[in-house]
C-alpha cells in the first residue's frame, strides 16, 4: 500500500463485501460506508489490525475507536447495560446513537480499541453495507471515520482517498452518505445517569425527555478524552475558517446556508438535515478551492443545528 492511487476502490454490491471481508478476517483495513459517514473499518479483537487504524489515520492514541456491532446481543458481550441504556438501545437502534458503556472485563477486544478506558463505545449501524461486513467478518468491527486524524470526515469513497489513497487496503464505494454526520455519542452510567459526549442526527434531549419528561442535563466535558470527536480541533480543511459570516471577503469561499447563498449552499430552503448530509462535501469543496480562507453562513443552534455547529467550531478551532 504506497504510491499514489494504490489503494482499489470497488463497487459495494455482493462480491465487493465478500472480498472486504476477506481483507478484514485476515486483519487488513478497508473503508466502508454507514449512514453516517465512512468508516475505517478493520476487526476490534486483533491488536495488529486496530494498530494499523491508528497508524493509517495518524491518530494519537489517547483517542478510542467506536466499535461496531450486528445487534444488541452482540454489544451485550462486550458491555454492562444498564435497564436504561437497553431501554435505549431498544428504540434507537440500528441507528446513528454510539452508547458509552462500561467494558465488561472479559470482553473480546483489543486493548487499544478503548485507548485505556474503562469504556467502550458501541454502535449497531443501518447501512446494509456495515451491517453485512459485520456479519460476513464474523466479528465486531472498530471503525472510526475514513480520513487522516482531525482532517475532514468523508461521506463518499472520492473522499476516502483524499488522504488514505496507499495507507488501506480498500475502499466499498456505494456512493454518498446519506446523514452526512457522525453519529450522536451517549454515555450512561452505571447508576443511569446520561450525558451527550457527541451532538449528531441523534436527538438526545427529545430521547430524554421520552422516558424521563425532562431536558438532558448539560454536562460539561472535561479534559480527558471519553468518546471518539471530543478534541477541540477536529475535522479541519486545512485554512482559516470564520463562522457566522454574513456575505464573503474578496480571499473567502463562502458557504452558505439558508438567504446566505455563498459559493455553496448547504440548504438554499434553510433545510437543517440537508445542510447536515452536505456539510463535509462542503467543506471538502472549499478546501481544495483556490481560495485561501473560509466562511461560513449563520446555522441555527437547533435540532441537528446543534451538531453542525460542533463541527464547525471544531474544524475553525
Amino acid at each position: 500500500m504506497s504510491g499514489k492511487n494504490a489503494t482499489q476502490t470497488i463497487r459495494a454490491d455482493g462480491a465487493g463485501i465478500a472480498h472486504a471481508a476477506r481483507i478484514i478476517r485476515d486483519g487488513g483495513i478497508i473503508a466502508a460506508p454507514t449512514e453516517t459517514v465512512y468508516g475505517l473499518a478493520a476487526r476490534a479483537d486483533c491488536d495488529a489490525a486496530v494498530a494499523k487504524i491508528y497508524a493509517a489515520k495518524g491518530r494519537p492514541s489517547f483517542n478510542p475507536l467506536i466499535v461496531h456491532v450486528a445487534s444488541l446481543e452482540q454489544a451485550k458481550s462486550l458491555a454492562e447495560f444498564s435497564d436504561a441504556a437497553q431501554r435505549v438501545a431498544e428504540k434507537v437502534w440500528p441507528g446513528p446513537l454510539t452508547l458509552v458503556l462500561p467494558r465488561k472485563v472479559d470482553a473480546p477486544l483489543a486493548d487499544a480499541v478503548t485507548a485505556g478506558l474503562t469504556t467502550v463505545a458501541l454502535r449497531v449501524p443501518a447501512h446494509r453495507v456495515m451491517r453485512a461486513l459485520i456479519e460476513q467478518s464474523g466479528c465486531p468491527l472498530a471503525a472510526p471515520s475514513a480520513n487522516r486524524s482531525n482532517m475532514i470526515s468523508p461521506t463518499s469513497a472520492a473522499h476516502v482517498l483524499a488522504s488514505l489513497d496507499g495507507r488501506i487496503d480498500l475502499v466499498l464505494d456505494a456512493g454518498p452518505s446519506e446523514q452526512g454526520l457522525e453519529s450522536s455519542i451517549l454515555g450512561i452510567s452505571h447508576d443511569g445517569i446520561w450525558r451527550e459526549l457527541r451532538p449528531g442526527p441523534i436527538n438526545l434531549d427529545l430521547l430524554h425527555q421520552h422516558y424521563f419528561g425532562l431536558p438532558l442535563p448539560a454536562h460539561q466535558a472535561g479534559k480527558k478524552i471519553e468518546a471518539p470527536g471530543q478534541t477541540a480541533s477536529h475535522y479541519s480543511p486545512g485554512k482559516p475558517m470564520r463562522l457566522g459570516a454574513g456575505e464573503a471577503r474578496a480571499d473567502e469561499f463562502l458557504i452558505g446556508f439558508g438567504p446566505v447563498a455563498g459559493a455553496i449552499n448547504l440548504s438554499a430552503k434553510g433545510d437543517l438535515a440537508e445542510a447536515a448530509g452536505r456539510l463535509y462535501a462542503a467543506l471538502h469543496e472549499a478546501a481544495a478551492s483556490d481560495l485561501p480562507r473560509i466562511a461560513v453562513g449563520p446555522v441555527p443552534e437547533t435540532g441537528i443545528g446543534r451538531a453542525i455547529n460542533d463541527r464547525l467550531r471544531r474544524a475553525a478551532a
